[in-house]
């Protein structure tokens, strides 16, 4: 019944909240489903018709299949086992095709590759979306594409080239880490900082040195400097006060049992807001399916 969710800090790409009120069971499988069981899409196979360049077929088969890419997998079907090709409802085609040539323009006694050579770094901005059956009518305002279009995917010399097929599909990370929707997610304990006894001028300096900056604040009473604790959800527990004798017994640290911190930090193919409220959903229907499988079993 106490239980809230506070949301602390929203950015582009990451998200901070608190959770109040749960166990830690319940704090660690919410951790584990953004881990391991929000669907993304990823590149799962890659049809190699030429590749010259010194990155083998399934070194650079791995290297796409890191790449995050722009689509929302709420909008696809999972594929079928066993299924060879792809459909308009469970595929996305991306294609890369780049050859490396001579720049004719060059001055000859330079040697910057960038100068010398056209396409001589392969990134992921070179792959394009190519629709399957009707894609185009089903996603007219659709931008598929990689999240991030410098990352550096092979580099190439005159003369060689890549010419590959990608077909993305829909998975979880428990599958295959590359279709895990978070960069990181994890929470803590929100620390719980108290001070037993006034601590004052030196002693209130040395304790401020103690901890990460803004969890002790030194306030100015009747010409006294006096510790307070001013935002003990900054500290980081290092525990570094237990060190000084004049100090270690003058301030107990512990944290509040039932305070989760979580950090959510997106690949960016979805949103984190949009990340953590499916990571509910999937929560919930875990427990109503362990709901219904306890009233289908007869009781004696």
């Amino acid at each position: 019944q106490a239980f809230r969710v506070d949301i602390i800090r929203e950015e582009e790409g990451a998200l901070e909240f608190d959770m109040v009120g749960i166990d830690a069971a319940i704090a660690n499988a919410f951790r584990r489903i953004l881990l391991a069981e929000v669907p993304t899409m990823a590149v799962e196979k890659v049809f190699v018709y030429n590749n010259t360049s010194i990155v083998q077929d399934e070194i650079l088969a791995h290297r796409l299949g890191l790449i995050p890419i722009r689509a929302d997998p709420r909008l696809f079907e999972y594929r079928n086992q066993g299924d060879e090709e792809g459909t308009e409802i469970d595929t996305l085609q991306f294609q890369l095709k780049i050859k490396c040539s001579r720049n004719p323009q060059a001055a000859k006694e330079s040697s910057d590759p960038n100068e010398l050579y056209f396409n001589h770094k392969v990134y992921s901005k070179h792959m394009t979306w190519v629709p399957l059956g009707n894609q185009t009518d089903l996603f007219p305002d659709a931008d598929f594409r990689p999240v991030h279009d410098d990352i550096l995917i092979a580099l190439l010399r005159p003369g060689q080239e890549i010419d590959v097929l990608m077909h993305c599909v829909k998975g979880i990370g428990k599958d295959h880490a590359k279709f895990s929707p978070v960069a990181t997610a994890s929470y803590r304990l929100l620390p719980d900082i108290t001070l037993l006894q006034p601590i004052e001028d030196e002693a209130a300096e040395m304790l401020q040195k103690c901890f990460s900056p803004g969890v002790i604040e030194i306030q100015n009473i009747k010409g006294k400097k006096v510790a307070r604790v001013a935002n003990a959800r900054l500290d980081t527990f290092s525990r570094e006060v237990f060190r000084h004798e004049g100090l270690k017994n003058h301030v107990r640290l512990a944290r509040v049992r039932n305070h989760y911190i979580f950090s959510v930090e997106s690949t960016g193919i979805l949103p984190p807001d949009v990340l953590v409220s499916e990571a509910i959903k999937i929560l919930m229907g875990k427990c109503q399916r362990f709901l219904n499988e306890l009233d289908s079993v007869p009781m004696e």
